[in-house]
């Protein structure tokens, strides 16, 4: 099967106090991404930028030990490419 290039968009949302939380995010179990939240009051649209098989593709999140923080992950849509998205889960098709 052909590989096809998919861009997902997501906002997060960190609520930190003390001192910035740090986040990983995945896909499937490959690490995309690692951050520190240094900002307050605002979200991040966070971009994945996937180039896969067709298959479906788990988006996760998870806040790096220790922390004081709350992390939301909201609103997943596809951009751009033929996929779906629901629950986490990405479909490329």
């Amino acid at each position: 099967m052909a590989r096809q290039f998919v861009r997902l968009l997501v906002d997060v949302h960190c609520e930190w106090r003390d001192s910035a939380a740090i986040y990983r995010a995945y896909v499937n179990d490959e690490l995309f991404t690692e951050r520190t939240w240094i900002w307050t009051d605002m979200y991040l649209e966070e971009c994945f930028q996937i180039e896969a098989e067709p298959g479906e593709y788990r988006i996760r999140y998870e806040l790096v030990e220790p922390h004081l923080a709350t992390l939301t992950v909201t609103n997943f849509r596809v951009d751009h490419g033929t996929a779906t998205v629901n629950n986490n889960v990405v479909r490329i098709l």
